[in-house]
């Protein structure tokens, strides 16, 4: 795929190390620019698009309408299933947090023990690296419960003993003595027989021991001691102090006799006692073989509880595939699917191409109940066996998943035909797909372009990114391109497009190879670090060469700065709204810094603002352990807290940090908070003195101009315009650039919208990002400036809906209302958006195409299902339906 080696032998990583930095780069350098015909393809190969293992419906709205319709008239047995297509719907559209509410649901509403373990261990695993929350939860009186393990007895109901009705004939002795070689066991003859109707048919029955006062059990396979439990049990009707070993023995035995409350109170205890791996490994097997349910969900929770390391367990993954279908309805009951949906997610993760994985899809398969999990399952084999070289199975999958109508799997098909010598036909296969489909999507045009070349291949990609500009091969590609065409800037520009507004690795790998090659170390670099925020880990050229080795030969050719030096470069980028500029500062600054805490902390800002919260929350976690003291760490777990939705939580760690001593991060911290949460307006005096509070501790200039600038916006909400100017004039003189955008909006309040127009430019000048600013400008022109601003807001960041729904509303006003619902499903085709639905929704009420607003309406409720204003309309839509 990508190669960056002036020969073979450097593509290990032990001679990379070896060689001289120096020679390395100028030999790649030399490569790149020595002719046309040596050109940037020669070492920089843009990988193909790969066929994404999800659900992708044609028209997602349509899916997740139909879901949220059936969760409204569904038994309650059904509703984790639904919730659990609604995560496989979130997944493919690429909508974590999405996927998780819906993974949540699903565990909230299991009907079964299964569900719950099943459900609640998936959860655990989505947010592995988050149990940090509970433990801050914990300190605060408060828990939770999703990472806490399931106490499986307690949700099961107890079986009764068999209440037999006994007829004594006079004759029979009220005792019996069981003998087993030389031990005798004097037991209640009744009570035994009421254990189960085969001893009651051998005490009471025409059976020959009913007449005996001794009955030989030495042929049972009994022992003595298992015996009296057995005795004890039927007279107290629970097992106390039993070993593990006494247990199964009298477990095999309850079974052979039928003897169900007793096997239920041996499943219950041996449930208890599995608290390892180990144990859970030793007992599954006897559970499945001796059909004891309890035990093997116990053992499954741990199974599950310890992903994805137990995955890596061959006994544990032989466990849960080398089992029969009795087997696996012992240990996940109605769960079955779900189980198989669960653990092949967390297979494919950790190794697509596994035989591991390959056996999990196979019970996916099995145990599929309907069209939409068949889909599912034979689209993701598919992809396993098309990375394992397994073609003609391949084939097979993809084909019975597109015939079942997963249209997405054509690319499978595609693309082995194309192996196959078959390019041709892949073209024609998607250009049938795309005939076929209207409105047709991006990652068809994308796919076909793979089948192509020259014109028909840009054309091919330009039409993919004008459907779903979030498609990050046909920028790699034009770039390359161009690159290899010696139009560098260009090539920049290109990937710069989509860098703007979506941080994917593989274009900042991208971007960094032609730096590189047009010998700018200093932004290889940047982006390089940038790369290694995002992931510590991440490898370069197809997973060839780890990031931070290249970083250090690249580092060798740029100036080393002090830190006063790093703090001017952050301050400088911060300054200029240069977020991934000011990411790689503090990348370099946290290789050398001691500040380590501070500078983890600036690292999560900066990651929340570039819309990678999942690192942000791991930066926030670092600043956490790296606190230099206890009032600093209380800061950073307030932040963790307030981040995911813990607010009161969040503001008492703050007033926590503020006892033990005053600082400007704690009492930034607690006017956040109260000013995002508190819907009380006398709350604003209380914001206004603890932003006070903060500005009066000592802090940088960079954080001061932020609380100048929160300060300003709390004045400005309590209409005092001339202070929250002074606010955001002061935020400025210490070059809190986004002040702009606060002065702007008292230069509006004051009816001085020309004077908000010119600050706006002024920022707009200023900012290396500056999408929101083009948006917000949009508001203070008229309508011609203002869709010129929002049109290069969307030529800029295109996830942005606010330009979306302004140019739909202005449509909608000239009464072309075909051409404003079409300019929003633009947008939802890419983008699963609350209100780019409701707006559309609400069109069509207006058109008076009511199951369309219903479909939106119940597609935006799956979206989020307590949004007041949406709730509203579905209930007004709702009542016209038919």
């Amino acid at each position: 795929m990508r190669t960056f080696y002036p020969s073979d032998s450097c593509s290990k990583e032990s001679h990379l190390n070896s060689l001289n930095p120096q020679s390395w780069l100028q030999v790649e350098r030399g490569k790149l620019s020595s002719s046309a015909s040596s050109s940037a393809e020669s070492f920089i190969k843009v990988p193909e698009p790969q066929i994404l293992p999800h659900y992708k419906p044609l028209d997602y709205v349509e899916v997740l309408a139909q879901i949220h319709e059936e969760l409204e008239s569904c038994s309650l047995e059904d509703r984790s299933s639904l919730y659990l297509l609604q995560y496989q719907v979130f997944r493919g559209l690429g909508e974590t947090k999405l996927g998780q509410r819906s993974l949540r649901s699903a565990w909230q509403e299991s009907t079964t023990v299964h569900e719950k373990v099943v459900f609640g261990s998936w959860l655990r695993y989505e947010k592995q690296g988050e149990e940090v929350i509970a433990e801050l939860l914990s300190s605060c009186g408060k828990y939770s419960e999703e990472f806490v393990p399931l106490d499986i007895a307690s949700y099961l109901p107890v079986t009764s003993p068999e209440a037999a009705s006994v007829k004594v004939k006079r004759h029979i002795s009220r005792n019996v003595v069981f003998k087993i070689e030389q031990e005798r066991i004097a037991c209640d003859r009744r009570k035994i027989a009421s254990l189960s109707a085969p001893f009651h048919a051998m005490l009471y029955g025409s059976f020959t021991e009913s007449l005996l006062d001794e009955i030989d059990m030495s042929e049972n396979h009994v022992s003595p001691s298992a015996m009296r439990v057995v005795r004890d049990f039927s007279v107290a009707n629970v097992l106390i102090g039993v070993s593990k070993n006494l247990l199964i023995e009298v477990l095999v035995f309850a079974n052979k006799f039928c003897c169900e409350s007793l096997k239920n109170a041996c499943d219950r205890e041996l449930a208890s006692l599995v608290s390892s791996m180990e144990c859970a490994v030793e007992l599954m097997d006897f559970a499945l073989e001796e059909s004891s349910p309890i035990l093997a969900a116990s053992c499954l929770q741990v199974f599950l509880y310890e992903l994805p390391e137990s995955l890596t367990d061959e006994r544990v993954v032989e466990a849960l595939t080398r089992v029969n279908r009795s087997q696996v309805s012992t240990m996940a009951g109605k769960a079955s699917f779900s189980l198989y949906s669960c653990l092949t997610e967390v297979s494919m993760r950790l190794d697509p191409r596994s035989d591991r994985t390959l056996a999990f899809l196979e019970k996916v398969i099995d145990f599929a109940e309907n069209d939409q999990q068949r889909v599912l399952g034979f689209h993701r084999l598919g992809c396993t066996r098309l990375l394992r070289k397994e073609y003609r199975e391949a084939e097979e999958a993809f084909e019975t998943a597109f015939n079942l109508g997963h249209v997405y799997s054509a690319t499978g098909l595609a693309r082995i035909g194309y192996i196959q010598g078959h390019k041709l036909w892949g073209y024609e296969k998607l250009t049938s797909v795309i005939s076929s489909v209207s409105p047709p999507l991006g990652w068809m045009y994308q796919e076909r372009s793979l089948y192509c070349e020259g014109d028909k291949k840009l054309e091919d990609l330009e039409k993919a990114t004008e459907l779903d500009p979030t498609l990050t091969y046909p920028y790699m590609y034009r770039a390359v391109k161009l690159m290899s065409e010696q139009n560098a800037e260009a090539a920049l520009e290109e990937i710069n497009r989509i860098l703007g507004f979506k941080l994917a690795l593989e274009c900042l790998e991208i971007r960094f190879c032609l730096y590189l090659g047009m010998d700018d170390y200093e932004a290889a670099l940047r982006d390089i670090q940038a790369a290694l925020t995002l992931c510590p880990d991440y490898r370069m050229f197809d997973g060839k060469v780890a990031a931070r080795q290249l970083r250090t030969l690249v580092y060798e050719h740029v100036e080393s700065w002090t830190t006063a030096d790093c703090w001017m470069q952050l301050y400088e980028k911060w300054s200029n709204v240069d977020d991934i500029g000011s990411l790689s500062v503090i990348y370099q600054m946290l290789e050398a810094d001691a500040c380590k805490g501070v500078l983890y902390f600036r690292q999560s800002l900066l990651l929340l603002r570039l819309k990678c919260p999942e690192a942000a929350m791991r930066s926030l976690q670092l600043a956490r352990e790296h606190a230099s003291s206890d009032h600093e760490r209380l800061v950073y777990e307030g932040w963790i807290l307030y981040d995911t939705g813990h607010c009161e939580e969040g503001l008492q760690k703050a007033k926590e940090s503020i006892r033990i001593k005053r600082s400007f991060e704690a009492y930034f911290l607690q006017a956040y908070a109260l000013a995002e949460s508190s819907l009380d307006p006398s709350s604003s005096s209380t914001v206004v003195s603890l932003l006070e509070d903060a500005l009066k501790c000592p802090s940088d200039r960079l954080r001061k101009g932020q609380a100048l600038n929160n300060l300003g916006s709390v004045y400005v909400d309590c209409e005092k315009l001339d202070l929250a100017a002074d606010c955001y004039i002061n935020a400025l003189k210490v070059r809190h650039t986004r002040a702009h955008q606060g002065l702007a909006r008292v230069h509006f309040l004051r009816n001085d919208k020309a004077a908000a127009y010119e600050e706006m430019t002024r920022l707009i000048e200023k900012a290396q990002n500056n999408a929101s600013a083009y948006e917000k400008r949009s508001e203070y022109c008229d309508r011609e400036l203002a869709k010129s601003d929002l049109e290069m807001v969307t030529r800029l960041d295109p996830l942005r809906v606010y330009p979306y729904r302004y140019r739909a509303a202005v449509l909608m006003d000239s009464r072309k209302e075909k051409e404003a619902i079409e300019e929003l499903s633009r947008a939802i085709a890419f983008k699963a958006d609350l209100h780019l639905l409701h707006l559309r929704a609400a069109f069509h009420e207006h058109n008076g195409d009511v199951s369309s607003a219903l479909r939106d309406c119940r597609a935006a409720l799956s979206v989020d299902p307590n949004h007041q204003e949406m709730l509203e309309l579905h209930s007004r839509v709702n009542s016209h339906e038919p």
